[in-house]
């Protein structure tokens, strides 16, 4: 039942922020429904919450890391939200916040759904409830970026809805499970046509791969993550791409159930490699921050599927990857946004300097680019081992060194970037008052780079166990 108030609580709290006039109580919303959301999460963490709606609702250990996920994100984006909204006022504040909450209801609904239909109309709304955030500015650049990020998400989106009819026409009428319920499909997967859930997982793995960014997918991420509000682009960065992950774990844990592996396999590993050469190749040269943490979560939505394609301890390091990497980028992406305030720029040519004129945000920054290139003792480094020894364990040992070289790269193209924007020569526009930095804008961010962080050097067991359940699902294991 929490799940489904999980649903109420956000839904509600998006139609209510639609209903309010005046700024300040839409902003009380946000904060309550967020910290609400937060604490039932937590709860839910204590031990199973029975299900809802016959079944159709209910969480499982895989959707609750995305929603554990989720929750932590969304109440970083908040915090930092009080302090953004005091530097810019979006256009349409109602919208922001009525849609910010409607995007929070929409993951809810992916992460909480054992009904696959059901968990495409999840992710059907994310993409309705967060094109208006991308378009906040009304201008020209903006409108591109959103029509975009329309246009190759529905596609996307309906190469889902057709996975989600052909494995509909996989499952045998006289079997006895119900349509389309994750649990009856995974229990009867040997029953399934195979040919036909050949067909939907290829489906699938486009559709949602479209959502996730994967390449040759990708295009629509450096647009629509360089002209939305960085605390939107943290949103998408970690929470949805994150969901439409969750998504392609639930057709890839029913294919592998039917017997399936050496059809899939080889289909990830594929995606997962072409993701991280075109990320390197974008990396290298980059001038632009916010487009290089874009090309960032095309190289790591790339490390997920890997995971995922190797199997054992590289599916374990797979789910994990998602908490680190969703983390992670918000992080960044927040940071990002202080640096864009100062300046109204995220060229890395008119950030450099900025230890000075913003010494957290800069401390920060370099916290982030040791983070999301996998060094320890952070997070990434953990997740990122798991998959690189998961290789090694699955006899794909090419497979190792060839991630191995690729990331040596990434590191020193975001590395140059960065250490240059921290540590280069004070760019004349930036505004060297580092009162400017409230606690609002630097919380969030803060809070997330010590999650992070603690994830790196010690895991607790209720998630540890949680993540070795989620990894069987997915026919891995713990290392």
């Amino acid at each position: 039942m929490l799940a489904l108030l999980l649903l109420l609580l956000s839904a509600g709290g998006a139609a209510l922020a639609f209903a309010l006039t005046k700024p300040g109580p839409r902003l009380l919303v946000l904060g309550v429904v967020s910290v609400a959301h937060l604490s039932i999460v937590g709860v839910l963490w204590r031990g199973p919450s029975a299900s809802a709606l016959n079944g159709w609702l209910a969480v499982d250990s895989l959707g609750l890391v995305i929603l554990t996920l989720v929750s932590v994100l969304f109440a970083a984006v908040v915090t930092y939200a009080v302090g953004f909204l005091r530097e810019e006022s979006p256009r349409g504040g109602r919208w922001f916040a009525g849609c910010l909450l409607g995007f929070l209801a929409a993951t809810t609904l992916v992460c909480v759904s054992q009904h696959l239909a059901l968990l495409w109309v999840g992710m059907e709304t994310t993409t309705l409830t967060i094109a208006p955030l991308v378009y906040h500015r009304h201008d020209r650049r903006s409108l591109e970026a959103v029509w975009k990020y329309l246009m190759l998400s529905s596609l996307g989106i309906a190469f889902a809805l057709l996975a989600v009819f052909l494995v509909a026409t996989a499952q045998p009428v006289s079997s006895g499970s119900r349509p389309l319920m994750f649990h009856d499909l995974l229990t009867n997967a040997r029953q399934l046509d195979r040919q036909w859930l050949r067909a939907a997982y290829v489906f699938a793995l486009t559709g949602f791969g479209t959502k996730m960014g994967l390449a040759p997918l990708h295009s629509w991420k450096p647009d629509t993550y360089g002209e939305a509000p960085s605390l939107v682009s943290a949103l998408m960065s970690g929470a949805l791409t994150s969901c439409a992950f969750l998504g392609l774990a639930r057709f890839t844990a029913i294919v592998f159930a039917a017997g399936l592996d050496d059809f899939a396999r080889p289909l990830l590993i594929a995606f997962g490699l072409v993701s991280l050469v075109v990320a390197t190749a974008f990396i290298i040269g980059q001038s632009d921050l916010k487009r290089l943490l874009a090309y960032s979560s095309v190289e790591h939505m790339g490390l997920l599927v890997l995971g995922l394609g190797i199997g054992g301890a590289g599916a374990f390091g797979s789910i994990l990857h998602v908490l680190n990497n969703g983390v992670a980028k918000g992080m960044l992406f927040l940071t990002t946004g202080n640096m864009v305030l100062a300046t109204g720029s995220s060229a890395a040519a008119d950030l450099r300097g900025l230890l000075r004129a913003r010494p957290v945000s800069a401390a920060l920054l370099l916290v982030g680019l040791f983070a999301v290139t996998g060094s320890p003792p952070f997070g990434l480094f953990v997740s990122e081992f798991a998959i690189v020894s998961g290789a090694v364990r699955e006899h794909h040992v090419w497979v190792a060194v060839a991630l191995l070289t690729l990331l040596s790269v990434i590191f020193v193209g975001i590395g140059g970037m960065l250490l240059g924007v921290v540590f280069g020569a004070r760019t004349a526009g930036v505004d060297e008052n580092p009162e400017r930095e409230s606690a609002w804008l630097v919380a969030g961010p803060l809070a997330l780079a010590a999650i992070v962080l603690v994830l790196g050097v010690y895991i607790p067991g209720p998630l540890r166990l949680t993540l070795a359940d989620a990894a069987r699902l997915l026919g891995g294991s713990a290392p």
